[in-house]
């Protein structure tokens, strides 16, 4: 087992109309956690714990095996990469690289050698004599990233970078982070809204919501096997589709949709989740009417509705199917999952 370098224990923070609520995580050195949430659950909150630009109410937070419970932000040894990336206007990228070693009081040369070090690693070295105004996006985010990484901290903090760049350049930064901090062999929490960032960049993923931590597992994991309905229908696209299903004998039945019942008891509210690539479009099944069809190249998305219920479906390529047309729809039985209807909708088969 590797050593723990970042703890959380039972940390809570409240506020007039948002709270971090018992959160308890550890991450291994050299892990990449991202946290991920819909706005106000405190996933950003508690990565401000982290970095100590905020006090928990209870609780204790620690780094490295100390605990650093009101220790000022410069003396914990994380650094954090800001969504508003936060560059100095009249500064070069060079002068803000070399800011952080220069309020450490690092000498000229060792700076120059930690900012030509870190603008290798980001291929951003034609970039540093320009001032942010003169820089793209991307590139900012670039020199924020090697602000950072000069620093050598312990723990690398990231709270939504990637948030101000178009989609295409996400997904160019995406992977040059990734990449980054696994060749640094750092420590890194990333903080974000979206799954796919999630799915892509993490080791593990936390899930909060209001507040609450609801599962901490690998992507895989948290993809198949879900704690609770909200975790399933977040992380994925097209979501989870959620029916509203009950017991009928030994078959659990969700509209027009029967499928074998699991051994042990059940609650008496189900919910019936299914992913979209496990709902069979064919010759078999359940009549449904297509609702919408939404061609994406690599697959198809389709709308269907079957006994007054919407659900999505996809296929490879360019379904051939029409809005309007009339096709049988089945669920595969081995990927249902049951979750309780009632509560936090915690999984149950």
């Amino acid at each position: 087992m590797n050593e723990i370098e970042v703890a959380l224990d039972r940390v809570s923070k409240r506020f007039a109309d948002a709270a971090v609520q018992d959160v308890s995580l550890s991450i291994e050195r050299g892990e990449l956690v991202v946290v991920v949430g819909p706005s106000g659950c405190g996933k950003s909150t508690t990565l401000r714990i982290v970095a100590g630009l905020e006090e928990p109410d209870a609780g204790t937070v620690s780094i490295g095996g100390r605990t650093v419970n009101r220790v000022p932000p410069q003396d914990r040894d994380v650094a954090m990469v800001f969504q508003g990336y936060a560059l100095y206007p009249q500064m070069t990228a060079r002068e803000i690289l070399e800011f952080p070693l220069k309020m450490r009081r690092v000498d000229r040369p060792a700076r120059a050698r930690a900012v030509e070090e870190a603008a290798a690693l980001l291929r951003i070295e034609k970039l540093l004599d320009r001032r942010p105004g003169e820089l793209s996006g991307g590139e900012r985010q670039r020199v924020a990233m090697g602000r950072a990484i000069v620093r050598k901290p312990r723990v690398f903090l990231f709270d939504e970078p990637l948030s101000n760049l178009d989609a295409s350049l996400r997904g160019d930064i995406r992977l040059e982070i990734g990449q980054l901090v696994r060749r640094l062999g750092a420590t890194a929490i990333y903080v974000t809204h979206d799954h796919v960032e999630a799915m892509t960049l993490a080791d593990r993923i936390a899930i909060m919501r209001a507040g609450k931590l609801l599962q901490v597992a690998t992507p895989r994991e948290i993809y198949e096997r879900p704690a609770t309905s909200f975790v399933g229908a977040f992380l994925g696209s097209p979501r989870m589709n959620l029916l509203p299903a009950r017991v009928d004998g030994d078959s659990i039945v969700a509209g027009p949709f029967r499928v074998p019942k699991p051994a042990g008891a059940l609650p008496e509210k189900l919910e019936l989740g299914v992913r979209p690539e496990h709902v069979d479009v064919g010759e078999k099944g359940e009549s449904a009417e297509v609702v919408a069809v939404e061609p994406l190249g690599a697959e198809t998305h389709l709308v269907l509705r079957a006994g007054g219920l919407d659900l999505r479906g996809c296929s490879r390529g360019f379904d051939t199917h029409r809005r309007g047309d009339t096709v049988r729809v089945s669920l595969d039985p081995a990927r249902v999952l049951l979750f309780d209807a009632a509560g936090e909708g915690a999984r149950v088969a």
